[in-house]
């Protein structure tokens, strides 16, 4: 079977930035059928609960590509790292039951690009910290390292899919 290419690209404008805005957490399962049009996740069935946490800074989503040609596969290893700021007891207790989860995560960059990592199989802690820092300057808060495989980059998704689900639920440390 021949996979044919499709289209080239021009190079872009320098017109976009770095980084992430928010992450919003969805219990596995809870997305129902998922609406994809174009490699754009449109629509949800399901009414799950986004539970929104704000980031600013140190805190990065990427997308590994494995391919094997011995092999005949090929998969994305989506790997997200969050850094929470400020230690506290409500989001230290949220954070154990995220750990032992399998969240669906809907994660907003700062060009309001809206991606899904763990689609199909979900998102597993894989790792993080929890931090006082040793300098006045350092880090007293928590990371987290997110890791899914799926057979798909994460979806870009529209927004509203993500403004119309979202939890008034928010811890205010």
């Amino acid at each position: 079977m021949a996979c044919t290419l499709t289209t080239g690209r021009e190079l872009p404008c320098k017109d976009s930035v770095g980084g992430i805005k928010a992450v919003y957490l969805a219990d596995f399962g809870t997305l129902g059928a998922l609406t994809v049009d174009a490699g754009q996740l449109t629509a949800i069935a399901g009414t799950p609960d986004l539970f929104k946490f704000d980031v600013k800074g140190n805190s990065s989503l990427e997308q590994a590509i494995t391919s094997s040609r011995e092999n005949g596969t090929t998969f994305y290893e989506q790997t997200l790292n969050l850094t929470l700021t400020k230690l506290d007891v409500a989001t230290q207790q949220e954070i154990v039951t995220i750990a032992k989860a399998r969240p669906h995560i809907f994660v907003q960059d700062y060009n309001d690009n809206y991606f899904l990592i763990g689609a199909a199989n979900g998102a597993d802690v894989s790792g993080g910290t929890i931090v006082t820092g040793a300098a006045m300057g350092d880090l007293s808060g928590f990371t987290l390292v997110f890791s899914a495989q799926e057979t798909l980059p994460a979806y870009f998704v529209t927004s509203t899919v993500v403004t119309s689900n979202e939890s008034a639920t928010q811890i205010a440390p």
